[in-house]
């Protein structure tokens, strides 16, 4: 197995463990009638732990090596399902569980992304890396819900067993991971670790990749979280559904990942203004699934949802590649990954704005005019780091 496919391997097992708790929601909510606000704030949590991790990780891992910032995190990710298994009846448990998750996602997406570039890049394939890291990463995130919510549904100990797979397989990658080599810091002026580059403060990225990166997991969570809640219809096989929908959405974004590459070498951003027009589109089909309250129409929408995910991903993180400073690379993922994890608070501002059809049709809005603002913008020639 090459350098990069271990580390890789790593962030497809962290991705795992991050979504895996999505389908267990719902068993929460039947096998110890959890509230809806008690749900609402393990899911949450999740991001207390992931942004300041984001941030940090990044620049910790220029500062230090990425070896040495992301192995002590992917020992610590499958510690959190031990947790999360051990603990299936206690809040404070849970919550301790999904801090801890989200602290060893913010730390691993961020400096194995950049390490997977640079393992690729020494490997001759430079252009490779994001695309790389991002199949990775949406791979995990699509196979941990699916393989738990299909387990949940029909094992035994729905709030317990469907954590296993992901201890197993977070343990196999502790072994491959510490023979990989850390590429040595680039040499540069210390900075504090939680920063925000300057690049990111500059008129490309913010008009580029800033308005698109929250629909990176805007439409995923838009796919699997907000849709199933607002769809009624029979609750028969509902873990198993939410499992499959999920599955099908962030396969889509796998799978669709080879032709945004394909998109952003004959434009830069192509594949981005694409994966925009597609949530477009998944949106409106969400839309009608609303309207009619059938449940069938979102297996319609979440392939297009999940194909926006993949394109904006690959388009966003070949951006930050092509404008981030090499001492500052992990640093600069790291500001675009905490941007693409404001997408996971659409479902609660959906709601917030009274969620249904109007909601969606406001969020179907919004995006149209970040589509429109990252065409114009994205015409601009982009300067040197």
């Amino acid at each position: 197995m090459k350098s990069w496919q271990r580390v890789a391997l790593a962030m497809f097992a962290v991705g795992w463990g991050a979504n895996q708790f999505t389908p267990i929601l719902i068993a929460y909510r039947e096998e110890l009638g959890m509230s809806v606000q008690t749900r609402a704030f393990l899911f949450g949590v999740y991001a207390a732990g992931l942004v300041p991790a984001l941030l940090v990780g990044g620049a910790a891992s220029d500062r230090w090596g990425r070896r040495a910032v992301v192995l002590p995190f992917v020992a610590l990710s499958p510690l959190a399902s031990v947790l999360l298994l051990v603990e299936h009846d206690s809040t404070a448990g849970l919550a301790a569980a999904r801090l801890l998750a989200g602290a060893c996602s913010g730390v691993v997406f961020s400096a194995a992304t950049a390490w997977v570039a640079e393992l690729s890049e020494a490997e001759g394939d430079a252009g490779a890396g994001p695309r790389r890291a991002a199949i990775a990463l949406s791979a995990g995130f699509g196979a941990g819900p699916f393989v738990t919510g299909l387990v949940a549904e029909w094992a035994p100990a729905p709030t317990e067993v469907p954590y296993v797979p992901h201890v197993v397989l977070g343990v196999v990658c502790l072994l491959l991971v510490p023979r990989v080599p850390g590429p040595a810091p680039v040499p540069a002026v210390r900075r504090p670790l939680l920063r925000v580059p300057a690049v990111t403060r500059g008129r490309r990225f913010l008009t580029v990749v800033a308005p698109s990166a929250p629909w990176v997991f805007g439409c995923a969570a838009i796919s699997i979280a907000y849709l199933p809640g607002e769809v009624g219809g029979s609750t028969s096989g509902a873990l198993a559904f939410v499992g499959v929908l999920s599955g099908v959405t962030l396969g889509s974004g796998v799978l669709v990942q080879g032709l945004a590459r394909r998109l952003d070498d004959r434009r830069p951003l192509l594949a981005g203004e694409v994966g925009l027009a597609l949530a477009l589109l998944g949106g409106g089909i969400g839309v009608v699934g609303l309207v009619t309250d059938v449940r069938w129409w979102l297996l319609a929408a979440a392939p297009l949802l999940g194909c926006a995910y993949g394109c904006v991903l690959v388009s966003g993180l070949r951006e930050t590649e092509r404008v981030a400073a090499p001492d500052e690379r992990g640093a600069t993922v790291a500001v675009f990954y905490a941007l693409t994890y404001l997408g996971f608070a659409f479902p609660y501002a959906l709601g917030a704005i009274g969620g249904d059809v109007g909601a969606l049709v406001v969020a179907l809005a919004v995006a149209a005019v970040c589509l429109a603002v990252v065409s114009v913008a994205g015409r601009r020639p982009v300067a040197a780091p």
